[in-house]
């Protein structure tokens, strides 16, 4: 049987199982297995067993998995899958950009994406051309169709790492590992910065999972996506208007929420909105030593846009009071970014050192840097004091 056959065969046998019996969303591939079996050996008699075990496993792919794309998320060095519309389907493998050759057309994308945001009460139509949602493990989805997709419809796929990396992974000089170890000790309150899939998520899992053991830990994400080992954490997940409209849950809701929850800390997936004006006002009524992320070039750009997203809250406050309230509840960004071979690495630690002259925005102070393929000598904290001397 060439391959053309047998993506025929594959073809023929999901239409008549849809139609003999649609999937549901309880049927699993133990139920399934046996009814795509004996429609097989009907439509191809002669085929041997090895080769119906394969079509089988393709079908149920089509049927209640990813489709083909199972077999790209089954790959551990895969970070991210996407798809350009029909056949145009790219991988991150290893921090670099592969195509990879399947075929996949508009429907096709379309029914995984649905078997997606269906169970999540979620729409994707014509009406509402953008979703994001969230496979089991935690991998985050982003879908858009027509009329906004021109050559859609598009899917990405960014992964779940399962497993939380140890800080050395992050660099090379151990400097830097051991000043976020003492910041984290100390109770500074962390502002993880950085560029798209530039590890700020990696990190934020690696730092809040060193939180000592004793603390209570609130995380709150817009998609779940943190997931850290210990006893005592409560975990938040903002929730998109449903199908009519109702029911949104943000993560500046959530934020307040958190107050409520007696937390040691708080743990934010990310700043993205209105919500910053609220993360400012929970880190300002003790709860030292917080964590969250932010898209910014460098640190500086951080704060700047950290101030620009809290004054979307249309509270009645001037610039230099939001400003002032981010001096006194940030005390440090941690600037990470890609390197030339893809990976992620930590580029710089600096303090928040106040205002610039004048009635300049806020200013940082470079503790540690890996600047030029050379590490810049460390320089003393200063906004906390700690029991413990800075390494």
């Amino acid at each position: 049987m060439t391959g053309d056959e047998g993506a025929g065969l594959v073809a023929r046998i999901h239409a008549r199982l849809v139609e003999a019996r649609p999937p549901r969303a309880g049927d699993g591939p133990e139920a399934l297995a046996g009814v795509v079996a004996e429609m097989v050996r009907d439509e191809a008699p002669l085929l041997p067993p090895a080769r119906v075990d394969g079509v089988v496993e393709a079908v149920l792919r089509d049927a209640v998995g990813l489709g083909s794309l199972e077999l790209l998320l089954a790959d551990d060095a895969v970070g991210e899958v996407m798809v350009n519309g029909p056949d145009q389907v790219w991988v991150e493998r290893d921090g670099a950009l592969v195509r990879v050759p399947l075929s996949l057309d508009a429907d096709a994308i379309e029914r995984i994406v649905q078997r997606v945001v269906r169970p999540l009460g979620l729409r994707f139509d014509r009406s509402s051309p953008l979703v994001d949602a969230r496979l089991p493990d935690g991998s985050r989805v982003h879908a858009v169709r027509p009329p906004v997709a021109v050559d859609g419809p598009y899917l990405t796929i960014r992964r779940f790492r399962h497993r939380a990396l140890d800080l050395p992974a992050f660099t090379s000089d151990p400097t830097g590992a051991r000043l976020l170890e003492w910041m984290l000790a100390a109770g500074w309150n962390l502002l993880i910065s950085g560029g798209t899939s530039s590890g700020k998520t990696t990190l934020l899992n690696t730092l809040a999972s060193g939180i000592p053991a004793g603390e209570r830990v609130v995380t709150i994400e817009e998609t779940a996506e943190l997931r850290f080992e210990r006893a005592h954490v409560v975990r938040l997940e903002a929730r998109p208007p449903n199908s009519e409209g109702a029911g949104a849950v943000t993560v500046g809701d959530l934020v307040r929420a958190a107050l409520r929850m007696r937390p040691d800390r708080i743990v934010v997936g990310e700043v993205r909105g209105a919500e910053a004006f609220d993360l400012i006002e929970a880190l300002n009524t003790g709860h030292d030593g917080s964590l969250s992320t932010v898209h910014a070039n460098n640190p500086r750009s951080a704060l700047l846009r950290l101030e620009a997203l809290a004054l979307r809250a249309s509270v009645d406050l001037p610039v230099r009071s939001v400003r002032a309230h981010i001096d006194q509840c940030v005390d440090a960004i941690v600037h990470v970014e890609r390197g030339p071979f893809g990976e992620r690495r930590l580029r710089l630690i600096a303090e928040v050192s106040g205002e610039a002259a004048g009635d300049g925005p806020l200013d940082v102070r470079t503790l540690w840097d890996v600047a030029a393929g050379r590490i810049a000598p460390p320089s003393r904290p200063t906004r906390r004091p700690c029991p413990s001397p800075p390494p």
